[in-house]
């Protein structure tokens, strides 16, 4: 009875991490949201609660970094579990930095529109197809975690590399207008750190999907290219 208790009680200490992680990606994946809207429409509230949003992302970054280091502790968990426990860890730092690229987003926001009333919603046309496909790369990381979904997992990975071109065209675009018209530098600027914030979104959402793959198959396949990810995984 005692061993049945002990494991039941195990069982639920895993399940109610798993669950808080979970909600800590919906947290994350609205906050990236409303900062990508508050870029849009220069909305100032708007961006200030995505900073302020973000403190109770770290908070829950502390609470489940500790609840998985007390669990591996007192219930010195092996093979599959250990590896859940581990990949979730990793898992909490990618989902709290997303929480920094959206506060980093929101903060661009309100300079830009603090700075001569200067609305976001030309640039915002610029990053716009890199920020869809970032927040679908998101949804689709989390909902491939919650589901432990290898095949949604790997079809997601092979995304990044379209929102890592779009980068760089923008990049290019904001670098030409820079040089044709040097009063657009400041707000090319700005821009540019807005889309390199969403392109380490993406990046943040690749690392969710590597890591249900190796949740679920055991392989790590991370720092490989997709080619040989897709092969190695599914055998």
């Amino acid at each position: 009875m005692t061993g049945d208790h002990s494991s039941k009680q195990y069982d639920a200490d895993l399940e109610g991490i798993r669950s808080k992680v979970l909600l800590m990606g919906g947290m994350v994946e609205q906050q990236f949201q409303e900062a990508m809207l508050a870029f849009s429409d220069g909305n100032v509230r708007l961006a200030e609660k995505v900073i302020a949003d973000d403190d109770h992302v770290n908070a829950l970054e502390v609470e489940l970094d500790d609840a998985c280091c007390h669990l591996i502790v007192r219930r010195q968990p092996t093979a599959n579990d250990l590896r859940t426990v581990m990949a979730t860890i990793k898992i909490i730092t990618d989902l709290e930095r997303i929480g920094d690229e959206s506060s980093k987003i929101a903060r661009t926001s309100m300079r830009m529109t603090e700075r001569a009333g200067i609305k976001a919603g030309e640039h915002f046309k610029m990053v716009k197809d890199i920020s869809d496909r970032a927040a679908a790369m998101l949804r689709g990381s989390l909902d491939a975690l919650a589901r432990l979904d290898q095949k949604q997992a790997l079809a997601l990975i092979a995304d990044d590399t379209a929102i890592d071109i779009g980068f760089r065209t923008i990049t290019r675009s904001l670098a030409t207008y820079m040089m044709e018209d040097p009063r657009t530098i400041s707000s090319s600027v700005d821009t540019m750190w807005v889309a390199k914030a969403i392109e380490r979104v993406g990046d943040h959402a690749k690392n969710i999907a590597e890591f249900v793959v190796y949740v679920v198959g055991g392989k790590d396949i991370r720092h490989s290219d997709f080619a040989t990810v897709d092969k190695s995984a599914s055998t």
